[in-house]
């Protein structure tokens, strides 16, 4: 009975560790666009940049989050694997917790420069979600092993709620005379300083076999590698990575889209975004954790990244004469994503012995940071030509890879693991 209250004790503190760092995400989203959307107050870049290059700068200043996440996370995993769970988690929170306070600077200053260090800083200390999930493995059977991840999942769609409604009501001064571009950025700041602190004081350490493996600073490069010819990874890596990437064209570009085409302040945006977040939490609350142990996980996967892809891709066409019709596709789309994300981590679990739990999370962490580093760089320039052209590409990347999961994951050879 300890053992089980003990696990639920871990399993709560998890998911609010995950909430209040996805608040610091999702209080970002209102404020990105409206950095360099034309006639945007919070216009940071010179009045003599294009709309086109201003977009460009964008998906470079977005690339360097997942790109220094990609160099990072797996020599996170390792020493997570190493050193225990909780020290590293509450280490790398640290550094999301000082990027923050680095990005509001940027801002305020119109410093440039200093935006991408500190995006750059965040991707580097961001191995939180990993390690999170490595916890989340380390406590998990099997048969609640997906249930677990859905409250993951769950926590990501309630960050999502609150999240981007608050950034968009912390930099609007009709709101606080005094709030300005900057003020999310000091609040998630906050957040993550508070997110230290509940690591510290309430989670034990569940790392129960300690690697003795030297620390590989080449990691991130050896990963790539694993992750594409490791069995049981090699399986279900290539989807991920397809969906990650086809996910990123669209989340980096769809809130400029609504800022610029379809005329959406940031606290429009924000309340957007905070209904697609009750989607996920409904998906992921209702959904997710009623088919956790009663429909296979690979059997989820192969239905649930073509809706994703599906959805998506509607949002290409529609009209901007037609606005009302962007609220039609949230529930759909929040139920497939849902179940890509909860269904796709289990699945990686399972097929992973449990020693190296934290390393198969680093991997997938590194794969998941470059399918997400490559089409942030990428958006920008697809978006300089036509800003809704990231979506149609992220819809047909997304169904490629729900295509290749049919193809190349074989059930009968991981039916014996747990």
């Amino acid at each position: 009975m300890s053992t089980n209250k003990n696990s639920n004790k871990i399993l709560w503190t998890i998911f609010l560790t995950i909430l209040i760092d996805m608040l610091g995400v999702g209080i970002l989203i209102p404020v990105f666009p409206m950095l360099v959307v034309p006639h945007s107050t919070f216009r940071v870049i010179p009045d003599s940049w294009t709309t086109a290059e201003g977009f460009i700068m964008l998906g470079w200043l977005l690339t360097c989050f997942p790109l220094a996440q990609f160099l990072c996370a797996p020599i996170l995993g390792q020493l997570a694997d190493r050193y225990g769970r909780r020290k590293i988690l509450a280490l790398s929170i640290s550094g999301t917790c000082i990027s923050y306070i680095l990005f509001a600077i940027g801002i305020v200053s119109k410093n440039i420069p200093l935006m991408f260090i500190s995006r750059a800083l965040d991707g580097a200390s961001g191995g939180n979600i990993s390690v999170a999930q490595a916890v989340i493995g380390d406590i998990s059977t099997p048969q609640n092993r997906a249930k677990n991840f859905g409250l993951i999942g769950m926590s990501f769609g309630i960050g999502f709620i609150m999240g981007p409604f608050l950034g968009g009501k912390l930099s609007d001064p009709a709101v606080v005379s005094w709030f300005n571009s900057s003020t999310p950025f000091w609040f998630a700041a906050i957040l993550s300083f508070i997110n230290v602190l509940l690591v510290l004081a309430l989670l034990p350490e569940t790392l129960k076999v300690a690697s003795d493996k030297q620390i590989d600073l080449s990691k991130p490069f050896h990963n790539i590698n694993k992750a594409f010819s490791t069995p049981g990874l090699r399986n279900i890596i290539p989807t991920t990575f397809l969906f990650n990437a086809g996910f990123t064209f669209f989340t980096t570009f769809w809130a400029v889209v609504l800022a610029d085409e379809f005329g959406f302040s940031q606290g429009k945006i924000g309340n957007f975004y905070a209904y697609i977040g009750i989607m996920i939490v409904f998906a992921q609350g209702m959904i997710v954790r009623r088919l956790s142990g009663r429909v296979a996980d690979f059997q989820i996967l192969r239905i649930s990244l073509f809706i994703t892809g599906i959805c998506v891709g509607v949002y290409y066409f529609i009209p901007f004469s037609h606005i009302g019709l962007i609220y039609l596709i949230p529930p759909f789309m929040a139920l497939g994503n849902a179940l890509t994300m909860a269904f796709s981590t289990a699945l990686i679990t399972r097929v992973t012995p449990a020693n190296i739990r934290g390393e198969a999370m680093g991997i997938s962490s590194s794969s998941s940071a470059l399918a997400q580093a490559i089409p942030a760089m990428l958006a920008g320039y697809v978006a300089a030509h036509h800003a809704k052209l990231p979506i149609l590409v992220g819809s047909l990347i997304i169904l490629c890879g729900g295509l290749l999961f049919w193809l190349i994951f074989q059930p009968k050879q991981f039916d014996e693991m747990n």
